[in-house]
Protein backbone atom coordinates (compact mmCIF):
# COMPACT_ATOMS: atom_id res chain seq x y z
CA UNK A 1 0.00 0.00 0.00
CA UNK A 2 1.22 3.49 -0.80
CA UNK A 3 0.29 6.79 0.77
CA UNK A 4 -2.86 6.95 -1.32
CA UNK A 5 -5.95 8.71 -0.06
CA UNK A 6 -7.01 5.92 2.28
CA UNK A 7 -10.47 6.21 3.78
CA UNK A 8 -11.82 3.60 6.17
CA UNK A 9 -15.10 3.49 8.04
CA UNK A 10 -16.92 2.07 11.01
CA UNK A 11 -20.62 1.57 10.37
CA UNK A 12 -22.36 0.23 13.48
CA UNK A 13 -26.05 -0.55 13.84
CA UNK A 14 -27.31 1.17 17.02
CA UNK A 15 -29.16 -1.83 18.43
CA UNK A 16 -27.05 -2.12 21.59
CA UNK A 17 -23.88 -0.91 23.27
CA UNK A 18 -20.49 -1.39 21.66
CA UNK A 19 -18.82 -4.66 22.64
CA UNK A 20 -15.27 -5.94 22.22
CA UNK A 21 -15.89 -7.37 18.77
CA UNK A 22 -17.17 -4.25 17.10
CA UNK A 23 -14.81 -2.01 19.08
CA UNK A 24 -11.90 -3.99 17.64
CA UNK A 25 -13.35 -3.52 14.15
CA UNK A 26 -13.57 0.23 14.73
CA UNK A 27 -10.02 0.31 16.09
CA UNK A 28 -8.50 -1.59 13.16
CA UNK A 29 -10.18 0.70 10.64
CA UNK A 30 -9.04 3.78 12.57
CA UNK A 31 -5.46 2.47 12.82
CA UNK A 32 -5.33 1.69 9.09
CA UNK A 33 -6.46 5.21 8.20
CA UNK A 34 -4.00 6.84 10.61
CA UNK A 35 -1.17 4.60 9.44
CA UNK A 36 -1.50 6.05 5.94
CA UNK A 37 -2.53 9.59 6.84
CA UNK A 38 -6.05 8.93 5.62
CA UNK A 39 -9.54 9.55 6.96
CA UNK A 40 -11.62 7.51 9.38
CA UNK A 41 -15.35 7.85 8.76
CA UNK A 42 -18.25 7.00 11.08
CA UNK A 43 -21.64 6.08 9.63
CA UNK A 44 -24.73 5.03 11.56
CA UNK A 45 -26.62 2.17 9.92
CA UNK A 46 -29.93 2.76 11.71
CA UNK A 47 -32.42 0.99 9.48
CA UNK A 48 -33.48 -1.57 12.11
CA UNK A 49 -36.64 0.19 13.23
CA UNK A 50 -37.54 -2.36 15.88
CA UNK A 51 -34.25 -2.63 17.78
CA UNK A 52 -32.56 0.71 17.04
CA UNK A 53 -32.55 3.31 19.83
CA UNK A 54 -31.37 6.95 19.86
CA UNK A 55 -29.69 6.35 23.22
CA UNK A 56 -27.50 3.69 21.62
CA UNK A 57 -26.35 6.22 19.03
CA UNK A 58 -25.44 8.72 21.75
CA UNK A 59 -23.66 6.00 23.72
CA UNK A 60 -21.54 4.79 20.82
CA UNK A 61 -20.45 8.33 19.94
CA UNK A 62 -19.44 8.91 23.55
CA UNK A 63 -17.68 5.54 23.84
CA UNK A 64 -15.68 5.97 20.64
CA UNK A 65 -14.49 9.40 21.76
CA UNK A 66 -13.58 8.03 25.20
CA UNK A 67 -11.49 5.38 23.48
CA UNK A 68 -9.76 8.04 21.37
CA UNK A 69 -11.22 6.83 18.06
CA UNK A 70 -12.17 10.27 16.81
CA UNK A 71 -13.66 10.20 13.33
CA UNK A 72 -12.82 12.90 10.78
CA UNK A 73 -16.11 12.57 8.92
CA UNK A 74 -19.54 11.62 10.15
CA UNK A 75 -22.10 12.52 12.84
CA UNK A 76 -21.42 15.73 14.77
CA UNK A 77 -18.38 16.34 12.56
CA UNK A 78 -19.92 16.65 9.14
CA UNK A 79 -18.32 16.17 5.76
CA UNK A 80 -19.00 16.30 2.05
CA UNK A 81 -20.89 13.01 1.82
CA UNK A 82 -23.64 13.29 4.40
CA UNK A 83 -26.07 12.62 5.80
CA UNK A 84 -24.26 9.99 7.86
CA UNK A 85 -27.29 8.15 9.22
CA UNK A 86 -28.93 5.72 6.82
CA UNK A 87 -32.37 6.67 8.09
CA UNK A 88 -31.80 10.08 6.47
CA UNK A 89 -30.61 8.74 3.10
CA UNK A 90 -33.91 7.40 1.75
CA UNK A 91 -34.02 9.72 -1.27
CA UNK A 92 -30.51 8.66 -2.27
CA UNK A 93 -31.40 4.99 -2.10
CA UNK A 94 -34.64 5.55 -4.02
CA UNK A 95 -32.68 6.95 -6.95
CA UNK A 96 -30.43 3.88 -7.10
CA UNK A 97 -33.38 1.49 -6.77
CA UNK A 98 -34.93 3.22 -9.76
CA UNK A 99 -31.71 2.85 -11.76
CA UNK A 100 -31.52 -0.87 -11.04
CA UNK A 101 -35.15 -1.43 -12.01
CA UNK A 102 -34.75 0.65 -15.16
CA UNK A 103 -31.85 -1.58 -16.23
CA UNK A 104 -33.76 -4.75 -15.25
CA UNK A 105 -31.19 -5.50 -12.55
CA UNK A 106 -33.94 -5.55 -9.92
CA UNK A 107 -37.57 -6.62 -9.70
CA UNK A 108 -40.42 -6.64 -7.15
CA UNK A 109 -40.92 -9.86 -5.22
CA UNK A 110 -44.34 -10.68 -3.74
CA UNK A 111 -43.38 -13.95 -2.02
CA UNK A 112 -44.47 -14.09 1.61
CA UNK A 113 -42.13 -15.17 4.43
CA UNK A 114 -44.13 -18.41 4.76
CA UNK A 115 -43.72 -19.20 1.05
CA UNK A 116 -40.00 -18.51 1.21
CA UNK A 117 -39.61 -20.75 4.26
CA UNK A 118 -41.38 -23.62 2.47
CA UNK A 119 -39.15 -23.16 -0.57
CA UNK A 120 -35.99 -23.29 1.54
CA UNK A 121 -37.24 -26.40 3.34
CA UNK A 122 -37.89 -28.15 0.02
CA UNK A 123 -34.44 -27.26 -1.28
CA UNK A 124 -32.74 -28.61 1.82
CA UNK A 125 -34.76 -31.83 1.57
CA UNK A 126 -33.27 -32.48 -1.88
CA UNK A 127 -29.74 -31.58 -0.79
CA UNK A 128 -29.65 -28.23 -2.54
CA UNK A 129 -28.39 -25.03 -0.89
CA UNK A 130 -31.31 -22.79 0.07
CA UNK A 131 -31.57 -19.76 -2.17
CA UNK A 132 -34.35 -17.80 -3.80
CA UNK A 133 -36.06 -19.91 -6.45
CA UNK A 134 -36.82 -16.98 -8.75
CA UNK A 135 -40.60 -17.23 -8.36
CA UNK A 136 -41.19 -13.54 -9.12
CA UNK A 137 -38.23 -13.01 -11.44
CA UNK A 138 -40.25 -13.27 -14.66
CA UNK A 139 -43.61 -11.81 -13.69
CA UNK A 140 -45.18 -9.72 -16.41
CA UNK A 141 -46.17 -6.12 -15.87
CA UNK A 142 -49.80 -7.20 -15.65
CA UNK A 143 -49.04 -9.89 -13.08
CA UNK A 144 -47.15 -7.41 -10.94
CA UNK A 145 -49.98 -4.89 -11.19
CA UNK A 146 -52.53 -7.49 -10.18
CA UNK A 147 -50.61 -8.32 -7.04
CA UNK A 148 -50.25 -4.66 -6.15
CA UNK A 149 -54.00 -4.16 -6.56
CA UNK A 150 -54.54 -7.01 -4.10
CA UNK A 151 -52.61 -4.95 -1.55
CA UNK A 152 -49.46 -7.05 -1.54
CA UNK A 153 -46.34 -5.09 -0.55
CA UNK A 154 -43.32 -6.38 -2.47
CA UNK A 155 -39.69 -6.45 -1.57
CA UNK A 156 -37.19 -5.50 -4.24
CA UNK A 157 -34.71 -8.16 -5.30
CA UNK A 158 -31.43 -7.78 -7.13
CA UNK A 159 -31.20 -10.00 -10.18
CA UNK A 160 -27.95 -11.95 -9.83
CA UNK A 161 -26.39 -12.67 -13.25
CA UNK A 162 -26.10 -16.36 -14.04
CA UNK A 163 -22.89 -18.20 -14.78
CA UNK A 164 -20.53 -15.60 -13.31
CA UNK A 165 -17.52 -16.05 -11.06
CA UNK A 166 -17.03 -13.24 -8.60
CA UNK A 167 -13.38 -12.86 -7.69
CA UNK A 168 -11.59 -10.43 -5.38
CA UNK A 169 -8.48 -10.20 -3.24
CA UNK A 170 -9.35 -10.21 0.43
CA UNK A 171 -6.73 -8.07 2.21
CA UNK A 172 -6.68 -10.55 5.10
CA UNK A 173 -7.64 -13.91 3.62
CA UNK A 174 -6.18 -13.71 0.11
CA UNK A 175 -7.87 -14.58 -3.23
CA UNK A 176 -11.60 -15.37 -3.06
CA UNK A 177 -13.91 -16.92 -5.67
CA UNK A 178 -17.69 -17.24 -5.60
CA UNK A 179 -20.06 -18.70 -8.19
CA UNK A 180 -22.98 -16.39 -8.85
CA UNK A 181 -25.23 -19.42 -9.39
CA UNK A 182 -24.80 -20.26 -5.68
CA UNK A 183 -25.99 -16.85 -4.50
CA UNK A 184 -29.56 -16.41 -5.66
CA UNK A 185 -31.43 -13.16 -6.17
CA UNK A 186 -31.40 -11.25 -2.89
CA UNK A 187 -33.53 -8.56 -1.30
CA UNK A 188 -32.20 -5.00 -1.46
CA UNK A 189 -35.36 -3.23 -0.23
CA UNK A 190 -37.70 -4.62 2.38
CA UNK A 191 -41.46 -4.64 1.99
CA UNK A 192 -41.74 -1.67 4.36
CA UNK A 193 -39.49 0.37 2.05
CA UNK A 194 -36.39 0.28 4.22
CA UNK A 195 -33.05 -0.66 2.63
CA UNK A 196 -31.49 -4.07 3.18
CA UNK A 197 -27.93 -4.19 4.53
CA UNK A 198 -26.37 -5.48 1.30
CA UNK A 199 -27.61 -2.50 -0.64
CA UNK A 200 -27.30 0.50 1.68
CA UNK A 201 -23.93 -0.57 3.03
CA UNK A 202 -22.38 -0.98 -0.42
CA UNK A 203 -23.92 2.16 -1.92
CA UNK A 204 -22.87 4.30 1.02
CA UNK A 205 -19.30 3.02 0.91
CA UNK A 206 -19.09 3.92 -2.77
CA UNK A 207 -20.70 7.36 -2.48
CA UNK A 208 -18.65 8.27 0.59
CA UNK A 209 -15.36 7.37 -1.07
CA UNK A 210 -14.44 4.52 1.28
CA UNK A 211 -11.34 2.78 -0.06
CA UNK A 212 -10.83 0.00 2.51
CA UNK A 213 -13.32 -1.97 4.59
CA UNK A 214 -12.17 -4.15 7.48
CA UNK A 215 -15.03 -6.16 8.94
CA UNK A 216 -15.73 -9.54 10.54
CA UNK A 217 -15.39 -12.73 8.55
CA UNK A 218 -19.10 -13.34 9.08
CA UNK A 219 -19.58 -10.74 6.34
CA UNK A 220 -17.43 -12.59 3.81
CA UNK A 221 -20.45 -14.14 2.04
CA UNK A 222 -21.95 -10.65 1.67
CA UNK A 223 -19.02 -9.38 -0.37
CA UNK A 224 -19.80 -11.04 -3.75
CA UNK A 225 -23.36 -9.73 -3.51
CA UNK A 226 -22.13 -6.21 -2.88
CA UNK A 227 -19.54 -6.38 -5.65
CA UNK A 228 -22.25 -7.42 -8.12
CA UNK A 229 -24.46 -4.56 -6.93
CA UNK A 230 -21.73 -1.97 -7.32
CA UNK A 231 -20.82 -3.30 -10.73
CA UNK A 232 -24.44 -3.02 -11.89
CA UNK A 233 -24.60 0.56 -10.60
CA UNK A 234 -21.17 1.41 -12.06
CA UNK A 235 -19.96 2.49 -8.62
CA UNK A 236 -16.43 1.93 -7.26
CA UNK A 237 -15.88 -0.92 -4.83
CA UNK A 238 -13.60 -0.67 -1.79
CA UNK A 239 -10.96 -3.24 -0.95
CA UNK A 240 -12.31 -5.69 1.61
CA UNK A 241 -10.53 -7.44 4.45
CA UNK A 242 -12.40 -9.90 6.64
CA UNK A 243 -11.16 -10.19 10.20
CA UNK A 244 -11.01 -13.47 12.08
CA UNK A 245 -13.69 -13.62 14.73
CA UNK A 246 -12.94 -13.43 18.44
CA UNK A 247 -13.47 -16.66 20.38
CA UNK A 248 -13.46 -17.46 24.08
CA UNK A 249 -10.80 -19.39 25.97
CA UNK A 250 -12.61 -22.63 25.09
CA UNK A 251 -12.44 -21.85 21.37
CA UNK A 252 -16.18 -21.24 21.11
CA UNK A 253 -18.05 -18.02 20.40
CA UNK A 254 -17.26 -15.27 22.85
CA UNK A 255 -19.93 -15.24 25.55
CA UNK A 256 -21.10 -12.41 27.73
CA UNK A 257 -20.01 -14.38 30.78
CA UNK A 258 -16.46 -14.62 29.53
CA UNK A 259 -15.78 -11.34 27.83
CA UNK A 260 -18.37 -10.18 25.34
CA UNK A 261 -18.93 -7.16 27.54
CA UNK A 262 -20.02 -3.80 26.32
CA UNK A 263 -17.46 -1.03 26.29
CA UNK A 264 -19.78 0.76 28.70
CA UNK A 265 -19.48 -2.08 31.22
CA UNK A 266 -15.71 -2.13 30.89
CA UNK A 267 -15.59 1.63 31.47
CA UNK A 268 -17.78 1.25 34.56
CA UNK A 269 -15.39 -1.39 35.91
CA UNK A 270 -12.56 1.12 35.62
CA UNK A 271 -10.68 -0.01 32.53
CA UNK A 272 -8.62 2.79 31.03
CA UNK A 273 -8.90 3.44 27.27
CA UNK A 274 -5.17 2.98 26.70
CA UNK A 275 -5.38 -0.52 28.19
CA UNK A 276 -8.15 -1.50 25.78
CA UNK A 277 -6.27 -0.02 22.82
CA UNK A 278 -3.09 -1.97 23.63
CA UNK A 279 -5.04 -5.18 24.12
CA UNK A 280 -7.44 -4.99 21.19
CA UNK A 281 -4.76 -3.85 18.73
CA UNK A 282 -3.04 -7.19 19.37
CA UNK A 283 -6.19 -9.32 19.24
CA UNK A 284 -5.67 -10.83 15.81
CA UNK A 285 -2.85 -8.46 14.83
CA UNK A 286 0.89 -8.80 15.56
CA UNK A 287 3.34 -6.03 16.43
CA UNK A 288 7.13 -6.15 16.36
CA UNK A 289 7.21 -4.98 19.97
CA UNK A 290 5.15 -6.80 22.57
CA UNK A 291 5.33 -3.86 24.91
CA UNK A 292 3.34 -0.75 25.74
CA UNK A 293 2.63 1.41 22.70
CA UNK A 294 1.15 4.88 22.60
CA UNK A 295 -1.76 5.45 20.17
CA UNK A 296 0.52 6.96 17.50
CA UNK A 297 2.84 3.95 17.80
CA UNK A 298 -0.08 1.54 17.48
CA UNK A 299 -1.05 3.25 14.22
CA UNK A 300 2.51 3.36 12.89
CA UNK A 301 2.96 -0.38 13.44
CA UNK A 302 -0.40 -1.46 12.04
CA UNK A 303 -0.21 -3.43 8.79
CA UNK A 304 -2.76 -5.51 6.91
CA UNK A 305 -0.23 -8.28 6.34
CA UNK A 306 0.06 -8.66 10.13
CA UNK A 307 -3.62 -9.55 10.52
CA UNK A 308 -4.08 -13.22 11.33
CA UNK A 309 -6.52 -15.60 9.67
CA UNK A 310 -6.96 -17.87 12.69
CA UNK A 311 -9.61 -17.02 15.29
CA UNK A 312 -8.43 -14.43 17.80
CA UNK A 313 -8.66 -15.84 21.32
CA UNK A 314 -9.91 -13.54 24.05
CA UNK A 315 -7.68 -13.69 27.14
CA UNK A 316 -9.05 -11.73 30.12
CA UNK A 317 -5.71 -12.06 31.92
CA UNK A 318 -3.98 -10.21 29.09
CA UNK A 319 -6.54 -7.43 29.24
CA UNK A 320 -5.90 -7.06 32.97
CA UNK A 321 -2.14 -6.99 32.27
CA UNK A 322 -2.52 -4.04 29.90
CA UNK A 323 -4.79 -2.39 32.46
CA UNK A 324 -1.99 -2.66 35.04
CA UNK A 325 0.39 -1.08 32.55
CA UNK A 326 -2.05 1.76 31.90
CA UNK A 327 -2.46 2.46 35.63
CA UNK A 328 1.30 2.45 36.08
CA UNK A 329 1.68 5.15 33.43
CA UNK A 330 -1.27 7.39 34.26
CA UNK A 331 -0.49 10.76 35.85
CA UNK A 332 -1.60 11.31 39.48
CA UNK A 333 -4.27 13.88 38.64
CA UNK A 334 -5.96 11.47 36.27
CA UNK A 335 -5.72 8.56 38.69
CA UNK A 336 -7.28 10.65 41.43
CA UNK A 337 -10.35 11.33 39.32
CA UNK A 338 -10.44 7.68 38.22
CA UNK A 339 -10.43 6.46 41.84
CA UNK A 340 -13.81 8.04 42.54
CA UNK A 341 -15.83 9.33 45.45
CA UNK A 342 -15.24 6.37 47.78
CA UNK A 343 -11.54 7.20 47.88
CA UNK A 344 -12.04 10.97 47.92
CA UNK A 345 -14.16 10.61 51.07
CA UNK A 346 -11.39 8.70 52.86
CA UNK A 347 -8.16 10.35 51.70
CA UNK A 348 -7.50 13.98 52.55
CA UNK A 349 -6.16 16.32 49.84
CA UNK A 350 -2.98 16.82 51.89
CA UNK A 351 -1.89 13.19 51.48
CA UNK A 352 -3.47 12.56 48.06
CA UNK A 353 -0.22 12.33 46.11
CA UNK A 354 1.45 10.20 48.78
CA UNK A 355 -1.52 7.84 48.77
CA UNK A 356 -1.38 7.47 44.99
CA UNK A 357 2.36 6.83 45.03
CA UNK A 358 1.94 4.27 47.82
CA UNK A 359 -0.86 2.18 46.35
CA UNK A 360 -0.27 2.58 42.59
CA UNK A 361 1.73 -0.69 42.25
CA UNK A 362 -1.21 -2.54 43.84
CA UNK A 363 -3.94 -0.97 41.69
CA UNK A 364 -5.78 -2.31 38.71
CA UNK A 365 -9.22 -0.85 39.21
CA UNK A 366 -10.89 1.89 41.27
CA UNK A 367 -12.21 -0.80 43.62
CA UNK A 368 -8.60 -1.58 44.55
CA UNK A 369 -7.99 2.07 45.44
CA UNK A 370 -11.15 2.09 47.57
CA UNK A 371 -9.97 -1.06 49.33
CA UNK A 372 -6.60 0.43 50.28
CA UNK A 373 -8.13 3.76 51.28
CA UNK A 374 -10.34 1.82 53.68
CA UNK A 375 -7.40 -0.19 55.00
CA UNK A 376 -5.14 2.80 55.52
CA UNK A 377 -7.63 5.44 56.65
CA UNK A 378 -10.89 3.72 57.58
CA UNK A 379 -12.03 2.08 60.82
CA UNK A 380 -10.47 -1.12 62.11
CA UNK A 381 -11.33 -4.10 59.93
CA UNK A 382 -11.54 -7.80 60.67
CA UNK A 383 -8.34 -9.71 59.97
CA UNK A 384 -8.05 -12.61 57.59
CA UNK A 385 -7.07 -15.99 59.01
CA UNK A 386 -3.51 -15.50 57.74
CA UNK A 387 -3.35 -12.06 59.33
CA UNK A 388 -4.57 -13.35 62.68
CA UNK A 389 -1.98 -16.12 62.55
CA UNK A 390 0.80 -13.64 61.73
CA UNK A 391 0.18 -11.40 64.74
CA UNK A 392 -0.57 -14.30 67.09
CA UNK A 393 2.83 -15.81 66.26
CA UNK A 394 4.71 -12.83 67.71
CA UNK A 395 2.49 -12.13 70.71
CA UNK A 396 1.63 -8.79 72.35
CA UNK A 397 5.27 -8.05 73.29
CA UNK A 398 6.13 -7.48 69.62
CA UNK A 399 3.69 -4.58 69.40
CA UNK A 400 4.96 -3.05 72.65
CA UNK A 401 8.42 -3.01 71.08
CA UNK A 402 6.99 -1.66 67.82
CA UNK A 403 5.35 1.22 69.71
CA UNK A 404 8.65 2.02 71.39
CA UNK A 405 10.57 1.91 68.11
CA UNK A 406 8.01 4.15 66.45
CA UNK A 407 8.09 6.61 69.34
CA UNK A 408 11.84 6.92 68.85
CA UNK A 409 12.13 6.91 65.05
CA UNK A 410 8.71 7.97 63.72
CA UNK A 411 8.34 7.47 59.96
CA UNK A 412 12.09 6.85 59.44
CA UNK A 413 11.54 3.35 58.13
CA UNK A 414 15.06 1.89 58.09
CA UNK A 415 16.01 2.99 61.64
CA UNK A 416 12.57 1.87 62.86
CA UNK A 417 12.83 -1.69 61.54
CA UNK A 418 16.47 -2.04 62.60
CA UNK A 419 15.49 -0.99 66.11
CA UNK A 420 12.52 -3.41 66.08
CA UNK A 421 14.80 -6.18 64.85
CA UNK A 422 17.20 -5.49 67.73
CA UNK A 423 14.41 -5.37 70.30
CA UNK A 424 12.64 -8.58 69.16
CA UNK A 425 15.39 -10.67 67.60
CA UNK A 426 13.10 -11.21 64.59
CA UNK A 427 13.94 -10.62 60.95
CA UNK A 428 12.62 -11.09 57.46
CA UNK A 429 9.05 -12.30 57.06
CA UNK A 430 8.69 -12.95 60.78
CA UNK A 431 9.26 -9.26 61.45
CA UNK A 432 7.68 -7.57 58.47
CA UNK A 433 4.45 -9.54 58.16
CA UNK A 434 3.06 -8.90 61.68
CA UNK A 435 4.00 -5.23 61.33
CA UNK A 436 2.19 -5.04 57.97
CA UNK A 437 -0.87 -6.86 59.31
CA UNK A 438 -1.04 -4.49 62.28
CA UNK A 439 -0.99 -1.42 60.03
CA UNK A 440 -3.09 -2.61 57.06
CA UNK A 441 -4.88 -5.75 58.13
CA UNK A 442 -3.34 -7.57 55.15
CA UNK A 443 -0.41 -9.95 54.75
CA UNK A 444 0.47 -8.44 51.36
CA UNK A 445 0.16 -4.97 49.90
CA UNK A 446 1.91 -1.69 49.23
CA UNK A 447 5.54 -1.10 50.15
CA UNK A 448 5.72 -0.96 53.95
CA UNK A 449 8.09 2.00 54.05
CA UNK A 450 5.60 4.08 52.05
CA UNK A 451 2.73 2.93 54.25
CA UNK A 452 4.49 4.10 57.41
CA UNK A 453 5.37 7.43 55.80
CA UNK A 454 1.78 7.90 54.62
CA UNK A 455 -0.11 7.05 57.78
CA UNK A 456 -0.51 9.63 60.53
CA UNK A 457 1.58 8.89 63.66
CA UNK A 458 -1.50 8.59 65.87
CA UNK A 459 -3.07 6.15 63.38
CA UNK A 460 0.07 3.99 63.48
CA UNK A 461 0.09 3.96 67.28
CA UNK A 462 -3.60 3.10 67.34
CA UNK A 463 -3.08 0.19 64.93
CA UNK A 464 -0.16 -1.18 66.94
CA UNK A 465 -2.09 -0.99 70.20
CA UNK A 466 -5.10 -2.70 68.63
CA UNK A 467 -2.94 -5.49 67.23
CA UNK A 468 -1.38 -6.05 70.64
CA UNK A 469 -4.81 -6.12 72.25
CA UNK A 470 -5.98 -8.75 69.76
CA UNK A 471 -3.34 -11.22 70.89
CA UNK A 472 -2.97 -10.03 74.48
Amino acid sequence: MTTENVKTRFAPSPTGYLHLGNVRTALFNALLARRWGGRFLLRIEDTDRERGRPEYVAALLEDLRWLGLDWREGPEVGGAHGPYAQSERGAIYADYYWRLEAMDHAYPCFCTPAELALSRKAQRATGRPPRYAGTCARLSVAERQARLERGLQPTLRFRVPAGRTVEFIDRVRGPQRFASDDIGDFVIRRADGSPQFFFANAVDDALMGVTHVLRGEDHLANTPRQLLLLEALELPAPEYGHLALIVGTDGGPLSKREGDLSLRELRAAGYLPEALLNYLARLGHAYDRDEWLEPAELAAGFALERLGRAPARYDPAQLVYWQSEAVRRADPERLWGWMGARVHNQVSPEVRDKFIATVRPNLRFPADAAFWAERLFGPESALSADGQTAIAAVGPEFFIHALAAHAEHGAAYRPLVEDLKRRTGLKGKNLFMPLRVALTGETHGPELARVIELMAPERIRQCLRQAGARVG
